[in-house]
Parts: C-alpha cells; sequence; structure tokens
C-alpha cells in the first residue's frame, strides 16, 4: 500500500508533516497561502488519513519509508508527532532536509529524568486506557487539549473534531502504534546540535507540548529561531494563520 501525499503549488518543496490521530487535512487554512510559494507536499502519516491501509511499524522503518517521498533539498514542517517524526528524517536522511519546521513539537513527548517538559506518564496511560475502551471519546477529548487555553478554541474544537473522520477513522492498531511513538522514543541526543537552519513555532498556551520543549530547541539547535506565539495553544497554524505562514517565509529567507 502506499502512502497518501497531496501535492500543490510550485516553487521549493515544502513537505508538511501533521499530528497524531489526524491527517493532513489540518493545514487547509493555511494551504493557499503556502501554496503560492512553495510546491506543497502534505503527507498522510501510516494509519492515519488516506493512508490509513499503510500499517505503522518501527518508528525507523516509518521513517525511512517516509524518506523516499521526501524530494532532496526540502524544507520539512512537521507539527507535534510530525514534528518527531521531521528531527529523526534531518538525521537519518540529511540529503532529503535542508531545512526544519519544528511547531509545537518536542524531541521528548513523554517526562524522563531531566526532561521536565513532556507529558507525564499517567496522562498518556489516559490515551492508551482511552484506546482501549471508547476511542471516539477519547480522541475528541484529545482534540480538545489540542485548543484548551487557545483564542477561538471552540471553533477550533469544532473544526479538528470533524477532520478526525474526513478521511475515516485511524485503525485502533495504527492510534496505538503511533501512541507507543510518543510515548517511547527520546530524540534529545540525536537533535541536540542539528545545525539546519530551523523555525520553531509554539504556543505559549499548548497544553500538549510545554513551551520549554521550545526553548530547548532554541538552546540547543546553532541555527534555529523561535517564533513564540503567547496567545496559542497547540495548533499555531490554525489560530494564527498569518504569522504561521510569516515565520516559514522567514526561514525560506
Amino acid at each position: 500500500m502506499s502512502w497518501h501525499v497531496d501535492t500543490t503549488g510550485s516553487g521549493p518543496d515544502l513537505v508538511l508533516l501533521h499530528g497524531w490521530a489526524l491527517h493532513s487535512g489540518v493545514w487547509a487554512e493555511v494551504l493557499p497561502a503556502l501554496a503560492a510559494r512553495w510546491r506543497v507536499h502534505a503527507i498522510d502519516l501510516p494509519g492515519h488519513g488516506h493512508s490509513a491501509r499503510v500499517q505503522a511499524g518501527t518508528f525507523d522503518a516509518a521513517t525511512d519509508r517516509l524518506a523516499t517521498l521526501v524530494p532532496e533539498g526540502s524544507t520539512v514542517c512537521g507539527w507535534s508527532l510530525g514534528g518527531l517524526v521531521a528531527q529523526h528524517l534531518a538525521r537519518r536522511h540529511p540529503a532529503r532536509v535542508a531545512r526544519l519546521a519544528l511547531v509545537s513539537t518536542t524531541p521528548s513527548f513523554a517526562s524522563r529524568p531531566g526532561w521536565p517538559h513532556g507529558m507525564k506518564a499517567a496522562a498518556l496511560r489516559t490515551f492508551t486506557e482511552g484506546l482501549e475502551h471508547n476511542r471516539d471519546t477519547m480522541l475528541r477529548r484529545f482534540v480538545a487539549l489540542n485548543a484548551m487555553h487557545g483564542p477561538q478554541g471552540r471553533d477550533a474544537v469544532r473544526v479538528f473534531t470533524a477532520r478526525l473522520s474526513e478521511r475515516g477513522p485511524p485503525s485502533d492498531r495504527d492510534l496505538a502504534v503511533t501512541l507507543g511513538w510518543l510515548r517511547d522514543v527520546d530524540l534529545r541526543e540525536q537533535t541536540k546540535g542539528l545545525a539546519l537552519p530551523t523555525a520553531i513555532v509554539h504556543g505559549g498556551r499548548d497544553m500538549v507540548v510545554p513551551i520549554g520543549a521550545a526553548r530547548w530547541f532554541r538552546q540547543h539547535l546553532p541555527n534555529a529561531t523561535l517564533h513564540e506565539f503567547p496567545q496559542a495553544a497547540h495548533m499555531p497554524f490554525y489560530s494564527h494563520h498569518a504569522e504561521f505562514v510569516a515565520a516559514l517565509e522567514a526561514l525560506l529567507g
């Protein structure tokens, strides 16, 4: 089975990677502006959206398969889980990635010794248990967490809850596998020192990934610029369209 890629626009290549449980339709509000400047490749990750029939395997294997879909010298923009994948792609396949945009993401979603900027183990267990007992309710709560404390919160919850099912639901198996990536993957040592031009885009009110993760990137990536939106939650590309596009334009130069 093939991964689904929507390609539109013309110009330098820009690859968009979405977050957990959703699909590349999350970029709908900014896609017209991006396609006016770049050749945009919006990819559905394995088990998600129109790639639902592609089984999610190991994190390494998924990243290597993704690399075959990314044109050499691309700017790769990853949101949340997509940002974790983007970091791994940049290390494993450096010819594919010329620039990074890390949006509301982190090198480690889970809290660990020496890493206070992640989710507590209990929160991640709640998602795992929710998948087992009432997946649809858990996913709606997850979407609400994405929008919590941000501007247009109710509207964002409505829009993104609808998007959960726009391309059919992810399978329980693949949701569990990719949730395992969020729980288990720690890229701090791998990502530290990446010298690619990087835009870090993060909301000050993010309830999924604390702002401390973005500040860690700024400290440890020598060619990174932090675009911190104090009023944004976990979806700055939705709540702050123009500012988000401007951050990517600044990265391209």
